[in-house]
């Protein structure tokens, strides 16, 4: 990337829309747009303000009839001049006015520059500018609430904070390393060691929220099992609300796992519709069991679905059994035929779980089932308006870099060594803490990160 070159890209997704938007950022950005642009002066108009007019090509052809927005730096997306013209959206009109643009003088941007400059320029660091992307590819209100959280700068303060100390006590250890012999009131090896336990134990805290940064971007991952025919891929089909799973009457008709993602009542969900759980001579069936079986070991909630128009038989008693050790809801299913028996339930193979009755055919329950979900996975407690979480693994393994860091200079420091040997894990993990905000990153690395982005944001 070249930081003087004023860069143009189509910012609104393709297709045919109601406006497009084109933006221009970088010194020239000005000038240019005013060569091409037919209504105000835009090197005289005020900061912030929009004018009325055409964009006209190299010839003089008017394109469209457009609205362009001038923003003078620093208070922009990316510091820089921005100009953003409002076209009707077209394809065809919104490329031939992005070409007016470049044949004017701007270059075609890369995917996230300009996201890329607004880091570089200072006006956000490298967790803030990822949320700009987790905030575009957010699946679900959780994902959403907690990007717009990191890109406010709720976790580069908790990053910041631990970071903070560990510079602090870094220059307060250069005392002791530089000057071993001189009576100074400054740090001692017990100090130091108390330091790096209540710096672990921060980075600790933001570890733990990893998991729950997970369910927060893929969804609570959710096996539904069950026996052949009893409604999974009914269940699965309402909350989908389409036909994604074939239903028949014929037992085994799911021969491998769906997966699919969606939001219930808010709640992320990642649905697995398991091959029914039986024992059978098929072949391909069978390895569709054996599938079921590990989907559901691996499940972090389980929804065991019984007909309630039918008796519990061994394959029902087999299912409940291989869940017992799990988060698990029992549903009750198929409350729409009107032949339910009670006779027909035994509650004691339930143990603790939670029993709901429901209708995959009408809804009837899926609320219920919906409180009870966040209930059981503590979505209330995921999401926090004071907490930052960890949903992206590169802050993951940066974390987990910085923790190990410390517990080797709380080691050293406990074990006497000198502080010159401690400083070292105590900088390293300083240095993996700034690779989350950017501070201590490679440019690699940010070109890695920004070259997921699309182009025009």
């Amino acid at each position: 990337m070249l930081k003087n070159r004023t860069i143009a890209a189509v910012s609104t997704p393709p297709g045919t829309g109601g406006i497009s938007i084109i933006r221009v950022s970088g010194d020239e950005s000005i000038n240019i747009v005013n060569s091409v642009f037919s209504g105000a002066d835009l090197s005289v108009v005020m900061s912030h303000t929009v004018h009325y007019g055409h964009i006209k090509n190299k010839v003089g052809q008017i394109i469209d009839e457009v609205l362009v927005t001038v923003m003078l730096a620093p208070k922009t997306f990316t510091r820089e001049d921005v100009v953003e013209i409002g076209a009707h959206g077209g394809s065809a009109v919104t490329r031939a006015v992005l070409n007016a643009v470049i044949d004017a003088g701007a270059y075609p941007a890369e995917p996230g520059e300009f996201t890329k400059r607004a880091f570089i320029n200072g006006r956000m660091d490298l967790s803030q500018a990822e949320a700009v992307i987790d905030i575009i590819n957010a699946k679900n209100e959780l994902a959403r609430r907690n990007a717009v959280s990191q890109l406010d700068g709720r976790l580069s303060a908790s990053i910041k904070a631990v970071r903070d100390e560990l510079i602090h006590l870094s220059a307060r250890m250069q005392v002791l390393i530089d000057y071993p012999d001189e009576e100074l009131e400054d740090i001692t090896i017990d100090d130091i060691e108390e330091k790096c336990r209540e710096s672990r134990s921060g980075v600790e805290k933001l570890l733990k929220t990893a998991d729950s940064g997970r369910i927060i971007k893929e969804g609570i991952r959710t096996a539904i099992v069950g026996k052949p025919n009893v409604g999974k891929s009914s269940l699965l089909n309402y909350l989908m609300n389409e036909d994604r799973a074939i239903v028949t009457d014929i037992a085994g008709t799911t021969r491998d796992v769906l997966e699919e993602s969606v939001s219930v009542n808010g709640i992320p969900l990642l649905l697995f519709d398991t091959a029914g759980i039986r024992d059978t001579d098929d072949t391909v069936e069978r390895i569709g069991v054996e599938r079921s079986k590990r989907y559901l070991d691996s499940a972090d909630l389980v929804l065991v679905v019984l007909d309630l128009s039918d008796d519990i038989d061994q394959n029902d008693i087999e299912v409940l059994k291989a869940s017992e050790c799990k988060n698990r809801i029992i549903l009750l299913n198929k409350t729409d035929m009107g032949n339910e028996s009670d006779v027909r339930i035994d509650n004691s193979l339930f143990g603790s779980s939670s029993v709901i009755r429901i209708s995959a055919k009408t809804g009837e329950g899926i609320d219920e089932l919906a409180d009870e979900i966040e209930k059981i996975c503590r979505i209330d407690e995921i999401y926090t308006e004071n907490g930052a979480v960890i949903t992206n693994m590169r802050h993951k393994a940066a974390l987990a870099s910085a923790c190990t860091a410390l517990m080797n200079a709380e080691k050293a420091a406990a074990s006497g060594m000198p502080a010159d040997i401690v400083s070292i894990d105590i900088a390293e993990a300083a240095d993996s803490l700034g690779e989350i905000t950017g501070e201590t990153v490679s440019e690699s690395v940010v070109s890695d990160i920004f070259s997921n982005f699309c182009v025009g944001k």
